[in-house]
């Protein structure tokens, strides 16, 4: 398994800490969220990555450099000249996802317990093209699925706004999407749009023909590192563990 993370974006929620460097390059306890994603990975046995640039990308070339690469492969896709959202994205690392293994995609900003092997062993049971990694949790948007978690839509709970694959589906099952995903070596090429796109586009669009699943992930935490208030209750929660587990 490889692992692409994304990377690339502004990080607008995060100002002022991104006035002067990227979002993965904030800290969380001490340690950038880049190197925390990239550490957890490792330690489940994973160690071919590609980082997605856009701002202050020679920042986080010379911050995976000046730590050692963190004793794995890494390499860059870079998208300085414009950014391509989570689709395009994809579409412009295709070369990455070429091969036999699956490819794990993760948000640079999620911090949880996931194992991705258990999400493995789930993806190939299922023998899904990409497999969704969602939770039970309170959410604006959801990604809809049948009793089989068969991708059938997608909702702006807010809005009201429903996008459905095929007929609506009145009874299908909410849930927010993790910021994580699993695919396989043949997603990227069978992505029909170009160009700049968000990724659940092209899911929605895959799952009328596709085997794109939702995996529940049931992990002890996660969390969205996407403001300066959850980088706080993030670094609160993880040091409440290290003292319970030290007394």
């Amino acid at each position: 398994m490889k692992a692409f993370i994304l990377a690339a974006g502004l990080g607008t929620r995060l100002k002022p800490l991104t006035g002067d460097k990227p979002k993965a390059l904030v800290e969380v306890n001490g340690t950038s969220m880049l190197g925390n994603l990239i550490l957890h990975l490792k330690t489940k046995g994973i160690r071919q990555f590609l980082v997605n640039l856009h701002h202050f990308s020679a920042q986080i070339i010379e911050h995976v450099e000046a730590n050692g690469q963190f004793g794995v492969d890494i390499a860059f896709s870079d998208e300085s000249e414009a950014l391509l959202d989570t689709g395009g994205a994809i579409g412009k690392a295709a070369w990455f996802f070429k091969g036999n293994e699956p490819v794990l995609v993760h948000n640079v900003d999620i911090l949880s317990t996931l194992n991705p092997d258990e999400l493995r062993g789930y993806h190939r049971k299922q023998n899904s093209l990409v497999t969704l990694c969602v939770r039970k949790r309170k959410s604006t948007r959801a990604l809809l699925f049948d009793r089989q978690m068969q991708l059938r839509g997608w909702a702006n709970l807010s809005k009201k706004e429903f996008r459905w694959v095929g007929q609506p589906s009145p009874g299908a099952n909410r849930f927010a999407f993790s910021g994580v995903y699993l695919a396989q070596p043949e997603f990227a090429e069978k992505l029909t749009m170009k160009g700049r796109f968000s990724i659940i586009d092209a899911w929605l669009s895959m799952a009328g023909t596709e085997r794109v699943l939702g995996f529940e992930d049931k992990s002890d935490y996660w969390f969205d590192l996407g403001t300066e208030e959850k980088i706080k209750a993030a670094e609160d929660f993880l040091k409440d563990s290290e003292n319970r587990k030290s007394s």
